[in-house]
């Protein structure tokens, strides 16, 4: 494995030591014609492709990577490129665990080491919309405690045509970098995420004892 890493090119910049990135979408033709690029530049440069999708778009997902210059077929077999669905990841077990999410993405970061010099890793998020056990908001946060440690890059992909803007909010809080109307940039609304778990657990006390109060 090359010890050296090619700079990682992104919605028209160069990543910088930041490597947890939201990206804003209000349609697929406009995430792929973001994204695809991204991923064609990393299986160029021999690098692991991680994707986390809804299974209902598994085989879309798949043909767009082919169309994006990616031999889909050859980089599956050899394990350069997994494309997974959310049941077998995030919910897996019908249920939700963000303490096992972010096991499973480091037990796939450090099985890949020897092999690949860089990661890069996409989840589309569109499941925390799901009416599943575990479902929370300060997943993204915990991640922040683990993903600096590592080199590569993650960029969680949401649909801004199916979140509230309240949601959407605590979203940006957790990404230090974010894209959106087709730029990366810097996300000056990042806080770390002691203060953002600190902030979200004192709002759901509220709504529990607000909640106590009104029966």
């Amino acid at each position: 494995m090359a010890e050296s890493r090619a700079p990682v090119r992104l919605a028209g910049r160069t990543l910088s030591h930041t490597n947890h990135i939201r990206a804003f979408f209000h349609s697929r033709e406009e995430q792929n014609k973001i994204l695809m690029p991204f991923f064609k530049d990393g299986y160029d440069q021999d690098e692991k492709l991680f994707h986390v999708v809804d299974s209902r778009l598994h085989e879309e997902h798949r043909c767009a990577c082919q169309h994006g210059g990616i031999d889909v077929d050859d980089a599956e077999a050899s394990g350069q490129l997994e494309i997974h669905d959310w049941e077998g990841t995030c919910l897996k077990d019908g249920y939700f665990d963000a303490d096992r999410m972010i096991r499973i993405l480091q037990d796939m970061l450090d099985s890949n080491r020897a092999h690949y010099k860089r990661i890069r890793v996409t989840g589309n998020m569109e499941w925390a919309l799901k009416t599943v056990p575990g479902v929370t908001d300060e997943y993204e946060a915990k991640l922040n405690y683990v993903l600096p440690k590592y080199p590569d890059a993650f960029v969680c992909v949401y649909d801004l045509n199916r979140h509230s803007g309240s949601v959407i909010m605590d979203i940006l809080r957790a990404h230090p970098m974010v894209i959106i109307g087709g730029l990366l940039q810097e996300n000056p609304l990042y806080v770390l995420p002691d203060r953002l778990l600190r902030d979200l657990r004192h709002r759901k006390r509220g709504k529990e004892q607000s909640g106590a109060t009104a029966r």
